[in-house]
């Protein structure tokens, strides 16, 4: 689920660029607000990428294509995350892919023209570093779960961070109304495709959720209850 120090940097990185958007582009003239779908990339893999991005709406998916030619996907952005070359190591060629899920709202700048501005606002800074942080605690966790639990309670797990990130409140819970596919959750989990096909259809049966071609409906207190059960 969001953290509240996640919901108010982003609430804050929205007022910061909507107060000052045209002063910004002045001072930091690589500064572009952009719109992109699902056919095109903000980075791929094995380039080398000058900027950071800082998304506004909508959803990124981040994969990385590995030696045999398989697509995993390693993580899903939104609303307040950032990407791109955080590092700031100009001929680094990018270890993953970012493309948008259905339309994407971002700002994208340069890396020096980004460590400028960070360097002047000290808040501003400091909600950076809060996101980041947010997101690493994440990814540990992930990582932990994959590692010490079964294919289940990491496929609820999963479910549960996604309503939170991702749902829109229904009646029985949560509608997650983007696609994804079984297997970017699959990945996403460290599973097999099968295996959380067949997972899903346990779950769909004993009344936890339920889902289409195109929504997943999380009922998450049958699911919260599930976990902590186990």
């Amino acid at each position: 689920m969001f953290s509240s120090a996640h919901n108010t940097s982003s609430g804050f990185w929205d007022d910061f660029f909507a107060n000052d958007s045209e002063r910004l582009k002045r001072d930091y003239p690589s500064i572009q607000e952009i719109v992109m779908t699902s056919k095109e990339f903000l980075y791929r893999q094995g380039e080398c990428c000058e900027y950071v991005f800082w998304i506004k709406s909508g959803i990124v998916k981040l994969s990385h294509l590995t030696l045999e030619g398989s697509e995993i996907t390693t993580a899903l952005l939104k609303h307040g995350d950032m990407a791109g070359n955080l590092a700031g190591v100009a001929q680094f060629p990018m270890e993953n892919t970012a493309q948008p899920i259905g339309t994407v709202g971002f700002y994208r700048m340069t890396y020096n023209e980004f460590k400028n501005l960070l360097s002047r606002h000290a808040e501003l800074a400091w909600y950076a570093f809060a996101t980041t942080q947010t997101r690493k605690q994440q990814l540990e966790r992930k990582l932990r779960t994959i590692l010490t639990q079964p294919v289940e309670i990491r496929l609820a797990s999963m479910l549960l961070d996604l309503a939170g990130m991702f749902g829109i409140r229904c009646t029985h819970g949560y509608a997650l109304e983007i696609h994804l596919t079984q297997q970017d959750v699959a990945d996403l989990i460290g599973a097999s495709r099968s295996v959380v096909s067949t997972v899903l259809n346990d779950f769909r049966s004993r009344g936890m959720l339920d889902y289409t071609r195109n929504q997943i409906c999380i009922y998450d207190e049958a699911l919260t209850d599930f976990c902590s059960t186990q």
